[in-house]
């Protein structure tokens, strides 16, 4: 496929996002044959024209960090996309609905990586000490596809369904923590929904880093000073609704919250 090929596929998924619709899956209507590499192409692509725009990149953020989640996709490494600054709401905020298609949210721990990190062969002991502060986080994720259905290169394409980010505002230094044993609650309306551990990700979240970094150097890329990085769902996702109240409660790192609206 052409470059323009690619572009013209982005531009077919941000007009989705866009426009607040769902839109069928690229391997379904435009190319049935689409690989893992021309997903992540096409993602590029997408990426570039929301730069162009003057959008700015916060941080890379983790898909698919769940064994049960890799085995079921039959992958042996997890996925990434970009959380934009247009996509940021405060903690405590507001959440519009009309300004989604069909959102869920997921709990997660947010790395603030202090010094680059560049592959091959990062750990996640490299990554702990090279991160600045973690802190809790919210992540909504909004699938431009028709009823949340996708392949693995139709989801890379997609930005990894990336759309919302409720980052929580106490930083703590990660060698404070045993990431993996941190405990996490998702709430809904005051009651907890899903629950779990650090360790869901990939059996301690800075090894999703880890791997993160490792597949940026595959095409001379690296984490950054200053990325803001998701690194996974520790619990599942829970299908949004208007007046949800949601409140994710971490051990030791804090909470961060949002209210859903029209």
């Amino acid at each position: 496929m052409a470059t323009v090929e690619y572009k013209e596929i982005a531009k077919y998924l941000i007009a989705g996002e866009e426009e607040k619709r769902e839109v069928v899956k690229v391997t379904e209507n435009i190319k049935p044959d689409l690989s893992v590499e021309e997903g992540y192409l096409v993602q590029q692509e997408l990426v570039n024209i929301k730069l162009e725009e003057g959008r700015r990149i916060v941080g890379p953020k983790m898909g698919l960090t769940s064994k049960a989640k890799m085995q079921q996709m039959n992958v042996n490494e997890p996925i990434y996309g970009y959380v934009f600054d247009y996509m940021l709401i405060e903690n405590g905020g507001k959440v519009h609905l009309q300004d989604m298609i069909h959102p869920k949210v997921e709990a997660e721990i947010a790395f603030v990586i202090g010094e680059d990190i560049e592959g091959p062969n990062v750990t996640a002991a490299d990554v702990l000490s090279k991160t600045e502060y973690v802190i809790p986080a919210l992540e909504l994720i909004d699938s431009r596809y028709v009823n949340f259905q996708f392949t693995l290169p139709d989801v890379i394409s997609d930005n990894a369904s990336t759309s919302r980010v409720v980052f929580g505002t106490s930083f703590h230094k990660p060698d404070k923590f045993d990431l993996d044993l941190v405990g996490v609650t998702l709430s809904i309306n005051g009651e907890i929904k899903e629950l779990g551990a650090g360790a869901a990700v990939l059996g301690h979240p800075a090894e999703a880093i880890a791997m993160l970094a490792n597949m940026l150097s595959r095409k001379g890329e690296k984490v950054r000073k200053g990325d803001v990085i998701l690194s996974g769902a520790i619990t599942s996702a829970i299908l949004l609704e208007k007046g949800d109240v949601v409140t994710g409660r971490f051990d030791g790192l804090g909470e961060v919250s949002f209210v859903v609206t029209d």
